[in-house]
């Protein structure tokens, strides 16, 4: 089978390419695996196939890795004078860690009022194969280690085992943008020359061990009512549940309105939560996987600008990217990330689950909430998935 040529834009992503061409193979194993009795046959086969297929990966990424030495040395990767690009931290010429600065004690102390019924509402989606995902990322389980096979387990207790491999990269699900996840040209967050802080497995700057906490007050916000009273509303025949067509733009005076409606005042530190019903699309995953990824509502430049201007931490919707997709200026490429990871160093939170919190703002009349959520602060990662519960 004849592959498409790799090309110099390939280069970044050249081991989950060369990754996605071999595993093809494994998969075609493990479904003829079947009875957990022909598992202990397949476990061997499969820790050589992993082992080979990490030897394929990290070839890979040696070669990527010095295709991209080359490149700079050659001077095909400018070195940028990011003064010029991007804003420098307000929190000093040495912070990684952006916006999460604003978690003070103070601050969760304050959310945690927030807490009344005591009831956790979950607002990240369940891991799993098959889900909605943005480009050529790719996400896969494999059960590689079971001693239910006769014989196979251990001890007079005969005790049992299972072990599984999941293969995926960090952007998938419910899931947090770091703040080196996104720059401009070389630049990140704070005038970082990112160039000069990459190896062939992470970032030696940025990475989310620089993470303070997300421990703060959550503020949900309702664009799918807000639309609908302002007669503005344009769903889409995809959802079963209302949801914001794609393409719309979602403007400061809509999240102004969706506060008003609760009579929320944001607070420096909150995290706001934007309910536009397209994560109605990710539930129905397969069957609406091109629909979701086809385009989606989100914030445009003037929401973006008005939320660092608040001060908050992170943004997080029901969509893909946050933003809305197509953007509204065809000549530039995800700016709202620029404007808030790179320019604020605002995380943004990507495919949150929205409907049950805004169904308990509803229930309620109160769209606040205490922020919980977990992130595995990978040393020198861009990005991870997340678990989120929201306390009411």
């Amino acid at each position: 089978m004849e592959h498409a040529p790799l090309l110099a834009r390939d280069v970044p992503n050249l081991a989950a390419i060369v990754h996605r061409r071999k595993l093809r193979e494994v998969w075609g194993d493990l479904k003829m695996a079947g009875h957990p009795a022909r598992m202990r046959s397949l476990v061997g086969r499969m820790r050589c196939t992993v082992e080979k297929e990490w030897v394929v990966m990290k070839f890979a990424s040696i070669l990527a890795a010095g295709m991209l030495l080359l490149l700079s040395a050659s001077g095909a990767v400018a070195q940028t004078d990011c003064k010029k690009l991007v804003p420098p931290s307000p929190w000093g010429p040495n912070d990684q860690t952006g916006a999460t600065n604003r978690v003070t004690p103070a601050v969760t102390k304050a959310a945690a009022a927030e807490i009344q019924e005591g009831k956790v509402v979950p607002m990240s989606y369940p891991l799993v194969d098959g889900v909605p995902l943005f480009g050529t990322r790719f996400t896969k389980t494999i059960l590689t280690a079971t001693s239910l096979a006769p014989g196979a387990s251990f001890g007079e207790n005969e005790l049992t085992y299972m072990e599984d491999t999941w293969l995926s990269q960090s952007h998938v699900g419910t899931h947090l943008d770091g703040l080196g996840h996104i720059g401009r040209k070389d630049c990140y967050f704070n005038q970082i020359a990112m160039g000069k802080y990459i190896t062939q497995n992470n970032m030696t700057k940025l990475g989310l061990e620089h993470l303070k906490s997300f421990a703060t007050r959550g503020v949900l916000i309702d664009v799918v009512k807000v639309l609908q009273q302002s007669g503005k509303f344009k769903g889409n025949s995809a959802c079963k549940k209302p949801c914001v067509d794609k393409g719309t733009v979602l403007t400061s005076a809509d999240l102004q309105a969706g506060l008003k409606m609760y009579n929320v005042t944001l607070r420096e530190g909150d995290i706001v939560i934007i309910h536009t019903g397209w994560g109605d699309l990710f539930e129905q995953f397969p069957a609406q996987n091109a629909t979701y990824n086809s385009g989606e509502p989100g914030i445009g430049k003037d929401a973006a600008k008005w939320l660092a201007d608040q001060k908050v931490v992170a943004v997080g919707s029901d969509t893909w990217a946050v933003e809305v997709i197509p953007g509204e200026d065809p000549k530039e490429a995800f700016i709202v990330h620029n404007m808030l990871i790179t320019d604020a160093g605002i995380h943004i939170i990507e495919n949150v689950r929205t409907d049950l919190m805004a169904a308990e703002a509803a229930r309620t009349n109160r769209a606040t909430f205490f922020f919980n959520m977990t992130v595995p602060r990978a040393v020198g990662m861009t990005g991870n998935f997340v678990g989120i519960d929201g306390i009411r």
